[in-house]
């Protein structure tokens, strides 16, 4: 399973990929307007870190502006992945911007069906949002082991982007189901190297290296 980081904060993603293990990014307006700086020059430096997919979303909503949009993200890095929105506008972009050779992940998916039809497309990502539906009493990790089972079913090529994640275990259940990526925030991303057994069994160890004679 490839682990992503969803932010645009630079140095949060320099941290990340320094550890060796961050496979990509994903970003949305939200993220990078707490940034104040220009989205394009934010892409830039992401890509020129991570050695992956940089999800960049547009904000257009009708689907040649979309397209446009899209193309003109597209330009900006070659590891650049144009967002765009589960709508009827989107998926008529998405097929768009596919036959032009633009990879697309779409996103904003609540339902299974949203799912297949972003599969028929031919979106590369389907990003469905977990975290949301939890919060209004739903089983977010449901959505996800019927997208994964409707996938295999009939071999589409679309892979499940789990977005939405709000703690570890989102992750662990994730990986569980077969999910091909999780984006997580960088809280949680840090959260998964822990466990207190191991900075305890760190600790002993080391107390018991001193006892041991020196030459």
């Amino acid at each position: 399973m490839k682990l992503f980081l969803d932010t645009a904060n630079v140095e949060e993603i320099r941290t990340a990929a320094s550890w060796g293990i961050l496979d990509g990014v994903t970003t949305n307006p939200s993220l990078v307007a707490k940034e104040s700086r220009s989205f394009e020059e934010i892409l830039r430096e992401v890509c020129e870190i991570v050695d992956g997919p940089v999800s960049a979303e547009v904000v257009s909503q009708e689907a040649a502006a979309m397209v446009a949009e899209g193309e003109r993200l597209s330009k900006v890095h070659p590891n650049i992945y144009v967002k765009i929105p589960m709508t009827v506008e989107g998926l008529k972009a998405t097929r768009q911007l596919r036959t032009k050779g633009i990879r697309v992940n779409m996103t904003l998916v609540f339902s299974p069906l949203q799912a297949l039809l972003c599969a028929k497309v031919g979106a590369n990502f389907v990003s469905p949002f977990i975290g949301r539906l939890d919060d209004h009493a739903e089983t977010g990790m449901d959505l996800i082991e019927e997208i994964v089972t409707i996938y295999r079913n009939y071999q589409y090529k679309t892979e499940v982007l789990v977005a939405s994640v709000r703690h570890p275990i989102h992750v662990k259940e994730a990986a569980l189901l077969g999910a091909d990526i999780v984006t997580m925030p960088f809280s949680v991303f840090e959260k998964m190297p822990r466990h207190p057994l191991t900075d305890l069994g760190l600790e002993r160890f080391l107390k018991d290296w001193q006892k041991v004679p020196k030459a």
